[in-house]
């Protein structure tokens, strides 16, 4: 499970230390796998338009900016506002490939797939 949680860089010390405290302990750290976000940023990911994106990308490998253009129905400055704020916090990767004889396609990779992606906010 990916945790996404509005925090400032003090939260994500302590949580790094909690770690480090188990470890200096010897007890067995179990993988965290935990977004923190501004909470700026996390109100913007809970837009409805992106989560319909994640939802959408959740459980596909990879999909071409051209396809998820056509059935998300957004236009190119829309998507990639939602694409360069998932990308930035390492929900998704944005790669270029060879178009075979058409040039190059831009695909999107979610970086959890299949995964259940957990949002927590504390105020």
């Amino acid at each position: 499970m990916v945790k996404i949680k509005n925090g400032t860089i003090d939260d994500f010390f302590e949580s790094a230390i909690e770690t480090a405290k188990e470890i200096d302990k010897n007890q067995k750290v179990t993988p965290k796998h935990t977004i923190w976000l501004e909470s700026d940023d996390l109100l913007k990911i809970l837009k409805p338009q992106r989560t319909k994106l994640l939802r959408y990308l959740k459980n596909k490998t990879q999909v071409d900016y051209s396809k998820l253009l056509k059935e998300l129905k957004k236009s190119p400055s829309s998507l990639n506002a939602d694409l360069e704020l998932l990308e930035k916090y390492q929900l998704i990767s944005i790669t270029k490939e060879i178009n075979s004889g058409h040039g190059i396609k831009k695909v999107i990779k979610p970086l959890y797939p299949k995964e259940k992606i957990e949002f927590r906010a504390k105020i």
